[in-house]
């Protein structure tokens, strides 16, 4: 039997369900974008699908921003509590796949696309860091031993290769994987004893100059992955993972990835430092123009705090808390319901008219 369809066939066995479940790259629905996500549901009721929008635009502002952790960044809170304001659109898909007894499961998937210019004014008014596009393919160079021998994982054996290449699309970007030349499978001796090197001239041929190189062997009763990512020649980083499922260990190598990346390209928005802030808004003639205000500061993630200092006719003078200063507060304004005045003088609170 060929090396290849034995290590693909290995990894089957290993990991219950992989092969019955799995898609080839480029087949993935709807969540290649940028601005596009999917998630798992429990069913397409309204509270199931605004639960899945929450989870879906914290998965789009970690890839806009290469932040898993983004979800945690003051002020992203209260914008993903209203995540379904910035759906362009959606959709259900169903994935069936197998248990490990081998029974079959079905899996109810919502696919999110959100409006790209509200997720960039989010990024904006809260100073997220941006990882800029067009972003590169690194190739994955990957070996795995189960015991008898490591073996190159190239692109004929995508599947065995799958939860690192899907993480990396959860992450922002794309891997590619080498061709499976015979000089490609002869380098995983390199991949094994860290020649970075070796493996950089022999990824010539591919672009961009970028390459995670990785090796996946048995630890115990389990699974451990050391891993280093190159760019243009430069090792930018290196880790290990541990880990009773070797998918998730796997998968790893798309997070470290990821993290090289955005340490190196991502770019924070120019926004304020958080502070208190003077202003006036104009147009407050009743009551009810008050409560619309207050509500409306009070939806915004920059605006921290409310407190009215003075009241005159039409007009009012409020004292905000703001996470990232006027800058990030004149980015969320909402044109429906406030907009700068043109006629404001430096040195004193700037204007606001409510419509």
């Amino acid at each position: 039997m060929p090396k290849a369809l034995l290590l693909t066939l290995i990894l089957a066995l290993l990991l219950p369900g992989w092969a019955h479940a799995q898609r080839m790259e480029g087949d993935r629905a709807g969540a290649s974008g940028l601005y596009e996500a999917e998630v798992a549901v429990g069913s397409q009721t309204e509270s199931a699908r605004q639960s899945g929008f929450q989870r879906a635009l914290a998965q789009v502002l970690g890839k806009l921003s290469g932040d898993s952790a983004v979800a945690r960044r003051p002020g992203v809170a209260r914008e993903l509590r209203r995540a379904d304001d910035f759906v362009e659109h959606y959709d259900y898909r169903q994935d069936e796949g197998r248990s490990a007894a081998g029974s079959p499961t079905y899996t109810t998937m919502l696919v999110v696309r959100f409006r790209e210019a509200d997720v960039n004014a989010i990024a904006g008014a809260l100073g997220l860091p941006v990882w800029p596009e067009p972003r590169p393919k690194p190739v994955l160079w990957l070996a795995i031993d189960d015991g008898s021998g490591p073996r190159l994982v190239a692109l004929g054996q995508n599947n065995v290769a799958r939860p690192v290449l899907d993480r990396a699309l959860e992450r922002g970007f794309r891997l590619g994987l080498p061709g499976g030349s015979a000089a490609e499978r002869a380098a995983v001796g390199a991949i094994w004893r860290g020649d970075t090197a070796a493996i950089a001239r022999l990824s010539a041929r591919y672009n961009p100059p970028m390459q995670l190189i990785g090796k996946l062997y048995r630890d115990g009763s389990g699974w451990k992955a050391d891993w280093t990512f190159v760019d243009n020649g430069r090792v930018l980083s290196n880790w290990s993972e541990e880990g009773v499922q070797a998918r998730a260990v796997i998968a790893s190598g798309a997070d470290g990835a990821a993290n090289a990346l955005v340490r190196r390209y991502a770019k924070a928005s120019p926004v304020g430092e958080p502070g208190v802030q003077r202003i006036v808004v104009t147009g407050i003639n009743s009551a009810s123009d008050y409560v619309r205000l207050s509500a409306w500061l009070q939806s915004t993630s920059v605006v921290r705090g409310i407190r009215p200092l003075r009241a005159t006719p039409n007009s009012l003078e409020v004292e905000l808390d703001l996470l990232t200063g006027l800058a990030g507060f004149r980015r969320v304004l909402d044109e429906s319901v406030l907009v700068e005045s043109g006629a404001n003088i430096e040195g004193l609170p700037p204007e606001f008219q409510l419509r």
